[in-house]
C-alpha cells in the first residue's frame, strides 16, 4: 500500500461507527420505537418514551464508562427532534421524517461540494488528520476525493429512494426495518468503497 493511500485512509470501521455501543445507539432506539408502537396497538406516546429512554441510557452509559458522548448525544438530539415532530403531528411515521430530511441535506451537500471542487471527503480527511488543505493543489487527489464523495451522494440518495415511498404510505414497521438495514451496514459499505477509490492510483 502506498504512503499516499495510508495518508488518506478513512478511520477504522469500528472507530467510525462508535464501536459496538455506537451500533447499538444507532439501531436500538428506532427498533424500540417500532416495537413499542406495534405492541401497544399503534400508540405513539409509549413508543416515544421507549426511544427517548434508550437514547438517554446510552448517553449515561458513555459518561459512566468515561467515553466520548458525541455519538450518544447526536443520537439523542435526533431522537428528541423526532419525538417533538411526532408529538405535534400525532403521526408515527413522522418519527423518521428528520432522518429523511437529513439524508436529503447530506446528499445535496456532497453534490454541491463536488461541483465547487471542495469534495467533502477531502475536507473530512484533512480535518481528521490535521494536514491542512494542501490537497486542493493536487488535481489527482481532488479527483479522487470527488469520486469518493459521489459514493456518499449515492448512499444518501439510495436511502431516500427506498424510505421516502414508505414514509408517504405510512408504513411505520417497514420504515423501521429499512432504517436499521440501511443505517450502519450501508455506512460501512460507504467507507469501504471510499477507501477502495482512495487507495487506487487516479489517472486522467
Amino acid at each position: 500500500m502506498s504512503e499516499s493511500a495510508d495518508r488518506d485512509a478513512p478511520p477504522p470501521i469500528a472507530e467510525a461507527v462508535g464501536g459496538a455501543l455506537g451500533v447499538a445507539e444507532s439501531v436500538l432506539p428506532s427498533a424500540a420505537f417500532v416495537a413499542a408502537y406495534t405492541a401497544t396497538g399503534q400508540q405513539t406516546q409509549p413508543a416515544l418514551i421507549a426511544a427517548v429512554a434508550l437514547g438517554a441510557f446510552f448517553g449515561i452509559a458513555r459518561v459512566v464508562r468515561r467515553q466520548t458522548a458525541q455519538f450518544a448525544l447526536a443520537g439523542l438530539v435526533g431522537i428528541g427532534i423526532s419525538a417533538y415532530v411526532v408529538s405535534r403531528t400525532g403521526r408515527a411515521e413522522d418519527f423518521f421524517l428528520p432522518g429523511l430530511v437529513a439524508n436529503a441535506g447530506y446528499a445535496l451537500a456532497y453534490a454541491i461540494s463536488i461541483a465547487v471542487r471542495w469534495p467533502l471527503v477531502g475536507l473530512f480527511i484533512a480535518l481528521a488528520s490535521n494536514r491542512g488543505m494542501e490537497w486542493r493543489q493536487d488535481p489527482v487527489r481532488v479527483r479522487a476525493y470527488s469520486r469518493a464523495s459521489w459514493v456518499w451522494v449515492g448512499l444518501f440518495s439510495l436511502r431516500l429512494t427506498v424510505q421516502l415511498p414508505l414514509y408517504l404510505t405510512g408504513a411505520v414497521v417497514a420504515l423501521g426495518v429499512t432504517r436499521v438495514a440501511m443505517g450502519v451496514p450501508l455506512f460501512v459499505v460507504g467507507i469501504w468503497l471510499s477507501w477502495l477509490i482512495l487507495r487506487t492510483p487516479q489517472r486522467d
